[in-house]
């Protein structure tokens, strides 16, 4: 089981689906959510800082499409600025986007370890489960 996971989004909706579907599998002990990258990033950069406010993800569950900062751009923010303290962190892209441009990009990033589409399943964790044990 994963200690924490950290999902992004900004439909409450889907954070709402990521947390019953992780909790139903027994995925995670803990899930931590942010509506954008920028809520995202300065929560990773308190905890980065002072440990006392949580636990680092081992996991990110992230959004391309977001208002304030995109999916993107908070993968350049903590590869640029946070890297060095989420090298145990794998992120999981979670999009609706079926753009092949997007896939390749997201191969461009070390810690993409996976594309896959939304919605969240049981079926995915599932499939996920061995490799994150």
């Amino acid at each position: 089981m994963i200690k924490t996971i950290l999902c992004i989004d900004d439909d409450p909706i889907t954070l709402m689906l990521c947390k019953k579907v992780i909790t139903k599998v027994s995925f995670s002990e803990e899930i931590i959510f942010a509506s954008n990258g920028q809520e995202a990033y300065e929560l990773l950069r308190k905890i980065c800082f002072d440990k006392e406010l949580g636990n680092l993800p081992n996991l990110i569950f992230l959004d391309l499409n977001m208002p304030v900062m995109n999916g993107w751009e908070f993968l350049d923010s903590i590869e640029k600025e946070l890297k060095n303290n989420l090298k145990d962190t794998k992120v999981i892209i979670l999009s609706s986007t079926i753009d092949p441009a997007d896939y390749n990009k997201a191969k461009q990033y070390e810690m993409v370890s996976h594309f896959l589409s939304k919605p969240i399943t049981v079926d995915m964790l599932e499939n996920l489960k061995p490799i994150y044990s």
